[in-house]
């Protein structure tokens, strides 16, 4: 990792994101930092991901054509579960998105 010049508060810029700049003495304690670094930019993405996949719902829906809202929200679905059963969600906020969604595009004339 590239490391810059340290700023106060005792914090370094890595990879655009700030850390702690104390590093753990144990061995295996370096290694979770590590990973945890590692698993959040992945987190991260996948929640980008869901976000993405409401945004279009969101937009088919302003459209106004109900039916390819319909199928925007099939697809949309298969993403906000996958992701709620890597635990990226709580399920029942994945559950929450989803309902919201279909009434919205129930509601539509």
């Amino acid at each position: 990792m590239l490391a810059r010049a340290a700023p106060k508060g005792g914090q370094t810029v890595t990879q655009d994101r700030i850390q702690d700049f104390r590093m753990a003495n144990i061995a295996s304690a370096r290694k979770r930092a590590r990973q945890a670094v590692k698993s959040n930019l992945h987190n991260s993405s996948l929640r980008s991901k869901l976000r993405t996949s409401i945004k279009a719902v969101r937009k088919a829906i302003a459209t106004g054509d109900k039916q390819a809202a319909t199928k925007t929200l099939q697809a949309s679905t298969g993403i906000i579960d996958s992701i709620a059963d890597k635990r990226i969600v709580h399920k029942n906020a994945a559950a929450r998105y989803k309902s919201r969604l279909a009434a919205a595009i129930k509601a539509m004339a």
